[in-house]
């Protein structure tokens, strides 16, 4: 039963991503039309440092830039909330 259930799973989802694919080609603007995008003006460039900053994550707990940094630098990553 369960191995049914994950090939069901698995059809499932591949479904899903070829169904998204066929959509998202259908409304993509061909590359030769596309304004060029200045990455420079996205924000921090690699390896460049980013302010100092104090923000509170979704339980309130305060973060800096100081706090999450680790022996090998960070990594933060921005996720939008389907209820935002």
């Amino acid at each position: 039963m369960t191995s049914e259930r994950s090939i069901g799973v698995l059809l499932t989802v591949g479904l899903l991503a070829v169904l998204a694919i066929h959509i998202l080609e259908g409304h993509q603007t061909p590359a030769s039309t596309r304004a060029p995008i200045d990455l420079s003006k996205l924000g921090p460039q690699v390896g460049q440092r980013v302010p100092d900053f104090a923000l509170k994550d979704q339980s309130g707990k305060q973060w800096t830039r100081q706090s999450i940094m680790g022996p090998k630098g960070a990594m933060l990553v921005f996720v939008r909330s389907a209820d935002w």
